[in-house]
């Protein structure tokens, strides 16, 4: 039974990354820079994945098109690929800022990013299932800053363990939080995960592999979209 498990979850890593290595590592700083605005001019010979409200597409998917769910001065919140196929019920969003910032590693990386994201989960889950992740650079398969919003696994809490690096009442002080943690740990690459501890609280977990893998709801099925 353990080798079928492990068999399994090889499967299914190998699929992940069969599909993430055919999507080009700039799609989401296309859409930010060609998608976002369809009154743009040439909007449908410039975007690749067009809002299917603008009406490029003959026959649009849910694969082929962008769903914004919000956007401000700074940033853009999206559908994650992840969600296409998937229950109604399922969870998957992106928030990206508009200014070309490469991920966690980018000394540019905004801290207002944090609530932005967190004000737009709040509309879409419960506050206590909510998760904010960033993936290390060496997990992620997209060279445009993103934060995913997804859910938390009911048992992540208990296995944080020495992970968990700090609590704060402001989501801006995050990124602030996790650099000085992974400095102290000597972490050249790291990922982030927020998530909230009581009221007005949140905490904040630093790991060198996929917080998003390692304690979210992240998919729905094997099968994988845009680290």
């Amino acid at each position: 039974m353990r080798f079928l498990q492990l068999t399994l979850l090889l499967i299914a890593q190998t699929i992940s990354i069969s599909v993430n290595a055919a999507v080009p590592s700039d799609t989401l700083l296309h859409i930010v820079q060609q998608c976002v605005d369809p009154s743009t001019q040439n909007y449908c010979a410039q975007c690749r994945l067009p809002k299917k409200s603008a009406e490029c597409l003959a026959a649009p998917t849910c694969r082929s098109t962008v769903e914004i769910w919000a956007e401000d001065k700074d940033f853009v919140a999206m559908r994650d690929i992840k969600m296409c196929g998937c229950p109604e019920d399922f969870v998957h969003g992106l928030v990206l800022p508009k200014a070309t910032i490469t991920g966690v590693e980018d000394p540019n990386k905004p801290d207002s990013i944090w609530l932005f994201a967190w004000r737009i989960a709040i509309l879409r889950m419960s506050a206590e299932d909510i998760a904010l992740v960033v993936n290390p650079r060496l997990r992620r398969t997209q060279n445009q800053l993103h934060v995913h919003l997804v859910r938390l696994r009911p048992e992540s809490r208990s296995k944080f363990g020495m992970q968990m690096v700090g609590k704060t009442s402001d989501v801006s002080s995050v990124w602030h939080i996790a650099q000085r943690a992974a400095g102290e740990r000597k972490m050249d690459d790291f990922g982030v995960l927020v998530f909230q501890t009581a009221a007005n609280k949140f905490g904040v977990v630093i790991s060198g592999d996929s917080p998003e893998g390692l304690y979210t709801h992240a998919v729905c099925r094997p099968e994988a979209g845009l680290r």
